[in-house]
């Protein structure tokens, strides 16, 4: 017995051994969902595949060692060997052939099992009964104890259900039976004897075997239960990745996502000169969207805008993101310049194009839209992936001082955003509210007569202590911010409520943005004003700063040409300090040009002096009226006198005062 509880301790570990590594599950990613009845059935799938290769090994096995009993039969029963030694090939070739040929056709694996059976009860039969004819009884009473191995090898050493290992096994203790009753002289000693012997080795391994297949039932089901839990378990921590990586609103990419996807195409760029851009795209006035119409509204709108942004970018290999509050991110990986802005158009059109409805938009549009500045990989030394994004950024602001809706590349030669614009930006939204904005006006006098005929009207503004900001400070922040576009209409509709309404001077001057003009409605939006306030548009001038950012658009001049049509008078600025000045006197009919005041200072050497003959023959030659500014001294007014200028302006000829100090015309 010691033996047999040795046999099933080894064949116990045999079979965990078996079956247990299923338990260590090998996740499979492209499985949507993983019940446990899937486990379970996955893990019999490949039980049934160890089964079926376990049954060609022990077959084999079995086959060598019923073989390699041949040799007993030469010793043992000599007389009756060459029988049983035949019997024993004939029975080894035909069970490997029908079991290879049930293998290669794909058979059940039960039918192998009932093979590898059918081998062993045949291969005991048909040894058995030529040996029972040997003369030898004594050595064949004793050689019979073979039996049981074959017993024993269909509970324990194939991996039969259970009822096929009984089935098998109660046949061969048949087959004894018979035998010793029928076939085989002995006495009721022996048979009483080795029955007992069959007997107890029957209803022991089919013990065993019985064990055995609870055992690889349990097994089963374990490794079924730690597949699934284990599946649950990577579900789950796949999820809390890819949450991490996903924006909360949105459902895209979050900036986490987007800086991993950044260092893969910097690591590209650097190491294999793999080309990538990268987009920066801003909501227009996305802070008055959600005072208008609610944050509820305002996430809806946000994430309307990022499922067409991940629609177009998607289609292109990009990756989209969020970089936070109303600005997205795109990384097109390897896209020349211009397939990345034909990709940026795409997105701005594709925003146009959804129409969600945007009325408190300072600019005269009615639906939201977005800016876009657009960076590409370039060569610079001591360069990191921070460096683009901020190229775009920088592009960005550049867009948004171009009047919003529109795309921009990055150009190294653009000036940098001021340092103050963090702060500014904000205290401008809410100027005119908190009243922190005012006008003060400087007269302009005709050198003719002496007399003050019209007045510029300039901007102030003030922090909320008191403290004054410098219009070359808040100006350009209030261009790039696109503050400028509702600061402006406050101005005009102010000056002429001051000035015109009032008739304290028949002409006021404005200064005027390009970005202005760049804006859809702007011509509308001053008729407007005109009409409220009942003054005539001959009596406004708007100036038109010449420097770089005047380029000749079409939208530019079609606007110039609607606020003619309403008699509004278009003055040049600071002629001579940019770089368009000459193309815009010749594409446009300027009723005044303003010389910049560096021309006048500059005459005290006979070259600078020169330079303001020859410049101000230049105008006059055009037709256009001349004004000078920056008239500082007595002696720079005479000489302004001497050349025959039509109008000064300037701190000897007066400050610039509020409306309720001017003196009535």
């Amino acid at each position: 017995m010691a033996y047999f509880s040795t046999c099933f301790r080894w064949l116990s570990d045999r079979c965990y051994c078996m079956i247990a590594p299923y338990a260590n599950v090998q996740n499979d990613e492209s499985t949507a969902s993983f019940s446990f009845a899937e486990a379970l059935k996955s893990l019999k799938t490949e039980n049934d595949a160890v089964r079926r290769r376990s049954s060609r090994h022990g077959l084999w096995i079995a086959v060598a060692v019923y073989v390699a009993f041949a040799l007993p039969d030469r010793w043992l029963i000599p007389d009756v060997a060459p029988v049983t030694i035949a019997a024993r090939f004939a029975v080894a070739t035909i069970a490997l052939l029908a079991f290879e040929i049930l293998r290669l056709a794909n058979a059940k694996t039960l039918w192998l099992d009932i093979t590898c059976a059918a081998a062993l009860l045949v291969g005991y039969v048909g040894w058995l009964y030529p040996a029972i004819a040997t003369r030898d009884v004594t050595a064949m009473s004793y050689y019979m104890i073979f039996g049981a191995i074959f017993m024993m090898g269909a509970n324990l050493f194939f991996s039969f259900p259970f009822r096929l290992s009984v089935i098998t096994s109660s046949l061969v203790l048949c087959a004894f039976f018979i035998t010793i009753v029928e076939f085989f002289p002995s006495s009721e000693t022996y048979k009483l004897a080795f029955g007992m012997f069959y007997i107890s080795c029957f209803v022991f391994t089919s013990f065993v075997n019985w064990r055995l297949n609870v055992e690889r039932r349990n097994v089963l089901l374990n490794a079924a239960e730690a597949r699934h839990q284990h599946w649950e378990a990577s579900e789950r921590g796949r999820s809390l990745l890819e949450l991490s990586h996903t924006d909360y609103l949105t459902g895209i990419g979050n900036r986490r996502a987007l800086d991993r996807r950044l260092d893969e195409c910097w690591a590209a760029w650097k190491d294999e000169r793999r080309d990538f851009s990268v987009f920066l795209i801003d909501v227009d006035f996305f802070k008055r969207f959600n005072d208008r119409y609610g944050h509820q509204e305002g996430d809806r709108c946000l994430t309307v805008i990022a499922n067409a942004l991940k629609a177009v970018v998607g289609s292109s290999d990009g990756m989209i993101g969020r970089y936070g509050g109303e600005e997205f991110i795109v990384v097109l990986p390897a896209a020349l310049p211009k397939v990345a802005m034909t990709l940026a158009e795409k997105i701005r059109m594709e925003v146009a194009s959804l129409a969600i409805a945007h009325d408190e938009r300072p600019d005269d549009m009615s639906t939201v839209t977005v800016s876009i500045g657009v960076a590409f990989t370039r060569e610079k030394v001591g360069e990191k992936v921070e460096r683009i994004v901020r190229e775009a950024d920088l592009a960005l602001y550049n867009a948004k001082a171009s009047g919003r809706n529109c795309i921009r590349s990055f150009d190294p030669f653009l000036p940098r955003p001021d340092d103050h614009a963090g702060k500014l930006v904000p205290l401008l939204a809410a100027a005119i509210d908190r009243k922190l904005v005012s006008l003060v006006y400087q007269p302009i006098f005709d050198v003719t007569n002496g007399k003050a005929r019209a007045v510029e009207a300039l901007m102030r503004l003030r922090m909320p202590d008191g403290t004054a900001v410098s219009p070359k400070t808040f100006i350009p922040i209030a261009e790039r911010s696109g503050a400028i576009l509702e600061l402006g209409r406050w101005a005009i509709e102010t000056a002429c409520r001051d000035i015109l309404m009032t008739d304290r001077m028949a002409t006021v001057s404005v200064n005027v943005s390009p970005i202005q003009l760049r804006s859809p409605g702007f011509a509308a939006s001053v008729a407007d004003i005109l009409a409220r306030c009942g003054v005539c548009g001959s009596r406004l001038a708007l100036e038109v700063t010449e420097g770089l950012d005047m380029d000749m658009q079409a939208e530019v001049l079609k606007c110039i040409a609607d606020l003619r049509a309403l008699r509004v008078e278009i003055w040049l600025d600071d002629f001579g300090c940019g770089f368009a000045g000459l193309s815009w006197l010749r594409a446009i009919e300027f009723q005044t040009v303003k010389v910049d005041r560096t021309f006048l200072h500059d005459c005290s050497n006979p070259r600078g002096l020169m330079m303001l003959q020859d410049m101000i023959a230049l105008i006059r030659n055009r037709g256009n009226t001349i004004l000078v500014e920056g008239v500082e001294t007595a002696a720079q007014f005479s000489l302004l006198k001497d050349l025959r200028i039509d109008r000064v302006q300037g701190f000897h000829m007066g400050m610039p005062v509020s409306a309720e100090l001017l003196s009535a015309a």
